[in-house]
């Protein structure tokens, strides 16, 4: 069989990127594998988990499995890039009152870069990932699309991309449900990958405790925060917090403070040094404002366009309409109150199964 053009594939050493890989090698593509090493569990602290990417062992399954199977692996060091750019984001955020979404800038700003600067050194044509996603190219434009597997669709991590980069990108596993991804690997006699557990936290944070790692990264930050006042829709102070970077919008849980209905975050201030408290009505918002967008279905939204827009990654989207307005923010209006709008998380608009765009909360009402 000819070989078809070479991909440069990134590999986690987790299942999904693992079957990737032997798909499109299957398929005749000239497969190159890569493993980024992001983070280092050793600078950390907490407690460390198994289930994270980066990790030693991670890596030397992605390996293992190339050698096996014929082809090369290399392994790109970014963690200075990633630390950088990710982690301080990570960090700034969170100091200023908002919830940031540390996955789709590490996509948009240094995987793909990445992946993309490394494949024209190697004379890669296309770079792949294992996400749960789709990509076609249709009048001039490469659309995202949902996976197959709605359960496990990864569209809306994608949505800053650019059109350039999905020129160039291949999703193997969009059109597989993830059983079938875990059959495959059985079946090659990869019985261990095939129970290979998924990792569903931020890499940088192993343990699942972003309020540790602030604590461990900024330097007095216990002292810095710490006293500020809970205060109701009205301004009374209600008690004092531990400090604002450590609660997120909704969170009704770990408040510390008694009250004869339950309570929820409804509004973060950082210069005040205040957590708003409210009830699950005051948490409503009909209008979304979204800075630094990005489309990738249309060039730009023309008036009014009806939408189903997410607010967060297990959203189920809600039925809204979105337009541009004069200083290049996209408005989002719901037909339905929406719940839990926090500013740095992502809102993400679809057309049926297409993706249509992106961009970060910037704040509602």
């Amino acid at each position: 069989m000819n070989k078809k053009e070479k991909v440069l594939v990134a590999m986690s050493g987790g299942i999904d990127s693992s079957v990737a890989a032997m798909l499109l090698h299957d398929q005749g593509y000239e497969v190159i594998g890569i493993t980024m090493k992001t983070w280092d569990y050793s600078t950390s602290g907490g407690a460390r988990k198994t289930t994270g990417c980066c990790s030693l062992d991670d890596i030397n399954d992605a390996r293992a499995l190339a050698v096996n199977m014929g082809f090369h692996h290399i392994i790109l060091d970014i963690r200075e890039e990633f630390g950088d750019y990710i982690i301080d984001n990570f960090v700034e955020e969170y100091l200023a009152g908002r919830t940031p979404n540390p996955c789709v800038l590490c996509n948009t700003h240094i995987k793909w870069d990445a992946l993309l600067r490394r494949a024209d050194q190697l004379g890669c044509k296309y770079i792949a990932t294992g996400h749960y996603a789709q990509v076609r190219n249709e009048n001039g434009r490469y659309i995202i699309s949902k996976g197959k597997d709605e359960s496990k669709d990864q569209s809306y991590v994608l949505w800053g991309l650019t059109q350039e980069s999905l020129s160039r990108t291949l999703f193997p596993l969009g059109g597989f449900e993830k059983h079938e991804i875990r059959k495959m690997a059985f079946d090659r006699g990869y019985q261990e990958l095939s129970k290979k557990s998924e990792s569903f936290e931020i890499c940088f944070v192993p343990d699942n405790d972003y309020r540790g790692f602030l604590k461990r990264k900024v330097e007095g930050l216990e002292e810095r925060v710490k006293g500020g006042n809970f205060v109701d829709t009205a301004g009374n102070i209600l008690g004092k917090h531990q400090g604002y970077p450590f609660y997120t919008i909704g969170q009704r849980k770990g408040l510390e403070l008694a009250f004869g209905d339950p309570r929820f975050v409804i509004k973060i201030d950082a210069q005040k040094n205040e957590v708003v408290l409210g009830t699950k009505e005051d948490l409503n918002c009909k209008e979304v404002f979204v800075k630094k967008p990005n489309l990738s279905k249309y060039a730009k939204i023309e008036g009014e366009m009806e939408v189903i827009s997410k607010i967060r990654y297990k959203d189920k989207g809600a039925n809204s309409l979105i337009s541009t307005l004069p200083d290049g923010r996209l408005k989002i209006v719901f037909f339905e109150h929406v719940q839990g709008v926090a500013p740095g998380q992502s809102a993400v608009f679809y057309e049926g199964n297409d993706l249509i765009g992106g961009g970060f909360i910037d704040g509602g009402n």
